[in-house]
């Protein structure tokens, strides 16, 4: 039995993996699916102060409290920063990386740094009246729809998950300072498919543990968990 922690991406909540977690569970494996704070059910502690440091202590809190070990760690989009530093900060306790259509950041950067398109974001959510609010991405025409879902009950089910993002989550840079991270192996999935327009920073030939690349791809847009989940449950299940 392997452990999956899956972390949600901005603007989503746990909900985003109801169909995958079923069967990674029929498999035989324990499947964690937090909340990060200010989303989903823990909207309500959504608020300026909260920032990238605030997600990556709730993924450590989680992995202490339930003593998880060997995990396998799942980060979907932003939450690429989240377990990056999770893996720097508890490197005992991470068995894999996978980062899946993730941001991928070096030691100090921030997700502008990542995805520049972000600082787009940032200015608009500055110049709000609220000073710090992202709202989600909104809805565009196939192939990209709502973060990649086109079909229109998907499409009306992602909507009832999403909030807006805190700007400092997007404004604070990651610390990866811990070289004992370097020997966990990872596992990149990127989604081809959605249209996006979003160029992605290339993965390095070789890991930091000096494995050649491992890079999987799924033919559909950015919320694959919701489009393709049992081909990306498949993929997943190649780790365990």
């Amino acid at each position: 039995m392997s452990t999956y922690l899956l972390v949600h991406g901005a603007w989503h909540s746990e909900q985003c993996w109801a169909r995958v977690v079923p069967m990674l569970g029929a498999a035989g494996h324990r499947v964690s699916t937090p909340t990060l704070t200010g989303y989903g059910d823990r909207r309500h502690l959504l608020g300026p102060e909260v920032g990238l440091d605030t997600h990556v202590d709730d993924i450590v809190t989680l992995i202490l409290e339930e003593d998880l070990s060997e995990v396998i760690l799942v980060g979907h989009s932003y939450a690429g920063l989240v377990v990056s530093a999770v893996a720097h900060r508890v490197p005992d306790r991470i068995a894999h990386l996978v980062y899946l259509d993730a941001m991928v950041p070096r030691d100090g950067e921030t997700a502008v740094d990542v995805l520049p398109v972000t600082q787009a974001m940032i200015d608009r959510a500055l110049r709000s009246g609220s000073g710090w609010r992202v709202p989600p991405m909104p809805e565009l025409p196939p192939p990209a729809g709502l973060f990649g879902v086109t079909e229109p009950g998907d499409v009306a089910w992602l909507r009832t998950m999403l909030s807006d993002q805190p700007v400092r989550c997007l404004q604070q840079p990651v610390r990866l300072d811990n070289p004992a991270a370097d020997a966990i192996a990872r596992t990149h999935i990127h989604c081809t498919a959605g249209g996006s327009g979003v160029e992605r920073r290339p993965v390095p030939a070789t890991q930091p543990n000096g494995a050649p690349a491992v890079v999987w791809e799924l033919p559909t847009g950015h919320d694959c968990m919701i489009t393709m989940p049992a081909e990306l449950t498949q993929l997943l299940l190649k780790l365990g």
